[in-house]
């Protein structure tokens, strides 16, 4: 038999995004609904392929976000969530995602790409649950960028990417609550945070007309990684023979 030269099967390279901002102090998530099989009609997390073998993956990521959100990625937080290549991730044939998770407060009404019939914001919970599905394994990709968000919550300055430009201790701590999905003590949180050096920047008191003293403003500080840690609260483990 005449020897035969083994050729890689083509791989394709795309991005996808975990949007996520506060919306009326929920965690929402932006998601569009696919315009062009497959899964057409399904809602799935913005992204595309690469333009080009010349496009680096990080200005492909940030390419997307203006054109799938109209953000420009120097106005929020933007990291690399991880790479998704299972062989059977996508019907279309071996595709490769690398995913990055977006962060950014008081982000705009979407419009639709060229790809997608509409884009929304929605609550994380009911995607996150499992509840509703997701396009490709975008479900797993949207579980872990909560729990990257999550965890980074616990030892970085993370929840003020959430946050304006000032914010007040309540705003904060709506952050924590959105996104751990836990209510939090306000003493036991203003406590803890005002205890990390570093952390917040007081800058003045709140003018708006509210009820009550003006609440002190606050801004992000220098600090990036949170020492010590806000730890989020352990989730209450029930036993079936607890009466």
């Amino acid at each position: 038999m005449p020897n035969e030269t083994w050729q890689p099967p083509p791989v394709l390279l795309t991005v996808d995004l975990v949007i996520l901002t506060l919306r009326s102090s929920a965690l929402h998530i932006l998601l569009i609904r696919r315009g062009i099989d497959p899964f057409q009609g399904q809602w799935a997390l913005p992204g595309g392929f690469i333009a080009d073998a010349g496009e680096d993956v990080f200005d492909a990521a940030c390419r997307e976000l203006q054109e799938e959100a109209g953000l420009d990625a120097g106005d929020l937080h933007l990291e690399q969530l991880g790479a998704y290549a299972h062989p059977d991730r996508d019907p279309r044939g071996r595709i490769v995602s690398v995913a990055y998770l977006a962060i950014a407060p008081r982000l705009p009404e979407p419009e639709a790409g060229t790809d997608a019939s509409a884009a929304a914001w929605h609550p994380v919970e009911g995607f996150a649950s499992g509840r509703a599905p997701l396009a490709f394994d975008h479900h797993r990709i949207l579980s872990d960028g909560l729990e990257r968000a999550r965890s980074k919550l616990e030892h970085t300055a993370l929840a003020t990417a959430f946050c304006g430009e000032t914010f007040t201790l309540t705003e904060l701590q709506r952050v924590y609550e959105a996104v751990w999905g836990f209510e939090l003590d306000p003493r036991n949180f203003y406590r803890k945070v005002q205890a990390v050096p570093g952390f917040l920047t007081a800058v003045g008191l709140d003018r708006r007309p509210t009820k009550g003293r003006p609440a002190r403003l606050f801004r992000a500080g220098p600090l990036r990684v949170l020492r010590p840690p806000m730890m989020r609260p352990l989730p209450l483990i029930r036993s079936e023979n607890r009466r």
